[in-house]
C-alpha cells in the first residue's frame, strides 16, 4: 500500500497495491502542465482510493484525456484517458519510500533544450508502439 498527497494536503490518496516502474514523459503537454517533465506510475482505477475528490479539478486537454489537479494548491496529480480502467498518478506526491525506479523515458524528441537524459533508461520518440 502507498499513499500521497497534494502540497496542501486537501487531496490525499492510496493505492492498494505494488506500484509499477514509472516513466517520464518530456511532450509538450506535460512539461508545460509541470513546469518540466511528467513522471508516473501506472494505476488500476480499481485500486486507488481518493480523499478530498471534491478538490480535483479536471483539465481535458485533448479528445479524451484529462488530467487531474488540486484546486486548492495547484498540484498536479493525475493523467487518464477516458477508455483505460488506468489512471497515471503522478510519482512527486507519493510518499516516501516508493520502492520503484523510473523505467524509461517517452516523447523525447519533444523534451527541452535546457537538459540532457544521461541515466542510461531507454529513451522514445513517442510512446513505445506509437507510429
Amino acid at each position: 500500500m502507498h499513499q500521497g498527497a497534494c502540497l496542501c494536503g486537501a487531496v490525499q490518496f492510496t493505492v492498494s497495491d505494488e506500484l509499477r516502474s514509472p516513466e517520464a514523459c518530456h511532450c509538450g503537454q506535460c512539461r508545460r502542465q509541470t513546469g518540466h517533465f511528467w513522471s508516473a506510475t501506472e494505476v488500476d482505477r480499481a485500486r486507488l482510493r481518493i480523499e478530498g475528490e471534491g478538490s480535483i479539478r479536471w483539465y481535458r486537454s485533448s479528445a479524451n484525456i484529462r488530467r487531474g489537479f488540486c484546486s486548492q494548491c495547484g498540484s498536479v496529480l493525475f493523467w487518464r484517458s477516458d477508455d483505460q480502467a488506468v489512471v497515471y498518478v503522478a510519482m512527486g506526491a507519493f510518499n516516501k519510500p516508493t520502492g520503484v525506479r523510473l523505467s524509461q523515458h517517452i516523447f523525447v524528441a519533444d523534451k527541452g533544450d535546457y537538459y540532457e537524459i544521461t541515466d542510461g533508461l531507454p529513451q522514445h520518440a513517442k510512446w513505445p508502439g506509437q507510429s
